[in-house]
């Protein structure tokens, strides 16, 4: 099989420290702290980036909010707008091998999924909001309780103001585009966080912005830890919305410190997907949507179809279905061409799945397949696991896990199987598999979930609301729905 060597760019971005972008200009931290950045495909230091101190943190607020003051961005006509956005999409594609091998170096994606996946995706991501730039709209109004005088009554869209946008490990590139695109098509000004762990595609982004003709400090990118630069982001009174991605826990954090300007808050939290097959399925395209909906990237996907609900009467052959492509795939380095899945993001990550494995082997669930760490490569690897026979209070039932386990059990055809798979604290996404259409859209109507596939799992798309229920988070990313969000209405009422 193919291995990726690192290319001679990729190579030289790697030997510098990777830098913030503040008002346009490139730079370290101000006390020139970094920290690591990881091959999680081989446990290896890749190279290094700043960390910001709270004084890189105000300076990039400061950026963010006189550009925003000074109508730099709105000053752009809508239109002016929406061909910088469509141009940072063209500048996407045009490096897309490059952004591909960053992602997967530090992300631990492969390079195909990467370039002929996610790349695409951002791009059409960025492409959809700028079609919304001229589109952003309000409406006029009738007054109806006040007699004998006329009144000219209308709503505007506005820009809400300096938007700090935090993004997860687990999809840098996209995620990063699910926020930024949106808010600079509402006429933000940005500071984009990613994670500590996969800092690169980020650097490389806004650079691409910068090129597109993006203003300089519209866009302002920060480097380091949650701790320190998203609880500043967050707690800061210049900083008018916050959108968290990440786990149920920060979000909660995010929210304590959101309270003293009252600043919009988004949150797009944890999940412990429900997935939902009924016995006239189609049996293998069930299995293989399974396995691949909680298999690819390890697991580590916020939508992952970790709970498995399988009618008692073809409940052993699915779930054997599913452990037997478990067993059979090659598990290894995302810089390796051919592998059907690769790494966990760090070492404390693997840790903590294993500990989640050992808790359900301790709780009496049934290991069909897999449960063991991977050694050998270097890296943090994990087998595809599989357990069977789980029961509602165990461990691993009732928490996210954000690895490649898959919890199943069996239903009977009676049971009220949307409250069973309703008793859960998240409620981000499900699918039901089944060929009666009634029964799909009447399951779907009862799941407590932001989105639900039919006969398919994990299907995204820029145009489609993506967001959870209870505690998987308030709001929605993608779709108009997300543009609002960036924007506060305001009503005028004008006596004639």
């Amino acid at each position: 099989m193919e291995t990726f060597s690192i290319s001679s760019a990729v190579q030289k971005r790697l030997d510098k420290p990777q830098p913030m972008l503040t008002g346009g200009d490139w730079h370290l931290a101000e006390d020139n702290s970094v920290s690591d950045i990881y091959n999680p495909s081989n446990g290896e230091i890749l190279g290094v980036a700043a960390s910001a101190t709270r004084a890189d943190c105000e300076r990039a607020i400061t950026a963010a909010r006189s550009t925003f003051d000074a109508g730099v961005w709105t000053g752009f006509t809508p239109a002016q707008r929406g061909k910088i956005l469509w141009r940072a999409a063209d500048l996407l594609e045009l490096y897309a091998d490059e952004i591909a091998e960053l992602e997967m170096l530090d992300a631990g994606k492969s390079f195909s999924g990467v370039r002929e996946g996610e790349i695409p995706f951002a791009a059409d991501c960025f492409r959809y909001y700028a079609g919304w730039c001229t589109k952003i709209e309000g409406s006029t109004k009738q007054l109806s309780t006040v007699p004998d005088q006329e009144f000219h009554i209308y709503t505007r869209r506005e820009p809400i103001g300096v938007a700090a946008l935090i993004v997860p490990w687990n999809g840098p590139l996209v995620q990063a585009a699910w926020k930024v695109a949106p808010a600079l098509a509402a006429g933000c000004s940005c500071i984009l966080k990613p994670a500590t762990e996969t800092p690169l595609s980020s650097v490389r982004l806004g650079e691409i912005l910068l090129e597109a003709g993006v203003p300089p400090g519209v866009f302002n990118l920060l480097l380091g830890g949650g701790s320190t630069v998203g609880q500043l982001l967050a707690e800061h009174p210049d900083v008018d919305k916050v959108s968290f991605t990440g786990s149920t826990e920060v979000g909660k954090q995010i929210i304590d410190a959101a309270r003293g300007n009252l600043k919009k808050v988004s949150l797009e939290l944890g999940g412990k997907s429900p997935v939902i097959v009924y016995a006239d399925a189609d049996i293998e395209a069930a299995i293989a949507g399974i396995a691949q909906g909680i298999f690819s990237h390890a697991g580590q996907v916020c939508v992952a179809g970790s709970r498995l609900y399988v009618e008692e009467s073809i409940y052993e052959q699915v779930v054997e279905g599913v452990a037997k492509i478990a067993r059979e795939m090659r598990v290894g380095p995302a810089t390796t061409e051919g592998m059907d899945m690769g790494p966990l993001i760090s070492q404390r990550h693997l840790t903590s799945v294993c500990k989640m494995v050992q808790a359900g082997i301790d709780s009496g669930a049934r290991l069909l397949t897999g449960g063991e760490r991977i050694e050998g490569q270097g890296g943090y690897y994990l087998q595809p696991t599989v357990f069977a026979d789980t029961k509602h209070g165990m461990q691993i039932v009732e928490e996210e896990i954000f690895g490649p386990v898959l919890v199943a059990m069996p239903f009977s055809p009676d049971a009220d199987i949307a409250a069973i798979a309703n008793a859960n604290a998240y409620g981000l996404a499900a699918s039901v598999w089944t060929r009666d259409i009634s029964k799909a859209h009447k399951t779907a109507a009862r799941i407590k979930a932001g989105i639900l596939w039919i006969n398919c799992h994990g299907i995204p798309d820029a145009a489609i609301p993506f967001g959870g229920y209870r505690q998987s988070g308030w709001g929605r990313e993608n779709g108009f729905e997300s543009l609002l969000q960036y924007t506060e209405l305001k009503s005028v009422v004008a006596l004639l």
